[in-house]
């Protein structure tokens, strides 16, 4: 495999025709070495239109939709960020060279010790990781708000937890539902008891590691 020949498809095959022509999110994945986020037996597929599993039954997100999603998000260099789901990591790297900080909260303790290298081998540090379930929400560090909160794991309902942690203009991107009826939706928090939930595209992603059926929200 040639990366940056990879890298450079990666980008222009898969990514830019799903609608992300936002030049900072695709330099981003021009930028970071998502080869590095993944096992060694699936390094010859590290930018492939697939979801390469990590481990645990569970996979990184194609890289299209990684990408869509940080573009919904609209990442600026001041935001401080929350991740559910720190997974591989790699989604975690695109959100610290976006902004200011990224809290990240992963169920599983092996995944944020792998994760923590891998970032740590590419000089990213304005992260901090926490294990913990966060699939209903995440009380941990209660009294910060974040301006881009990113779930990497669908929910099979819609909660409000996870708003709540939004300052006033903050973003949160979350896929809701089950196959095949699943919708990415973008929130944002007008003001203090104000949302705005906009379904974005419709796509299919794995569950949130402890996530499962709650009462519906309607929206």
């Amino acid at each position: 495999m040639n990366p940056e020949h990879a890298r450079f498809n990666m980008v222009e095959q898969q990514i830019r025709p799903w609608d992300v022509l936002n030049e900072t999110v695709l330099d981003t994945f021009r930028f970071l070495p998502r080869e590095n986020f993944v096992l060694p037996k699936w390094k010859n597929l590290a930018f492939a239109d697939i979801e390469i599993p990590i481990g645990k039954g569970e996979s990184m997100m194609h890289p299209r939709v990684e990408a869509r999603m940080l573009q919904e998000l609209a990442i600026q260099p001041t935001d401080h960020c929350l991740e559910i789901g720190t997974g591989s990591g790699f989604i975690t790297a695109c959100l610290a060279h976006l902004g200011q900080h990224v809290d990240s909260v992963e169920l599983r303790k092996e995944f944020s010790h792998l994760a923590e290298a891998r970032l740590n081998s590419i000089e990213i540090t304005n992260f901090d990781l926490y294990n913990d379930d966060a699939s209903r929400g995440w009380q941990g560090n209660s009294d910060k708000q974040y301006d881009a909160i990113a779930i990497t794991g669908a929910v099979p309902e819609y909660i409000t937890a996870f708003e709540e942690r939004l300052n006033i203009g903050g973003r949160l991107f979350i896929i809701s539902g089950t196959p095949p009826a699943m919708h990415a939706l973008l929130v944002t928090r007008d003001d203090e008891n104000e949302y705005s939930r906009t379904a974005v595209f419709e796509t299919s992603l794995k569950p949130l590691s402890g996530s499962e059926m709650i009462e519906s929200f309607k929206f």
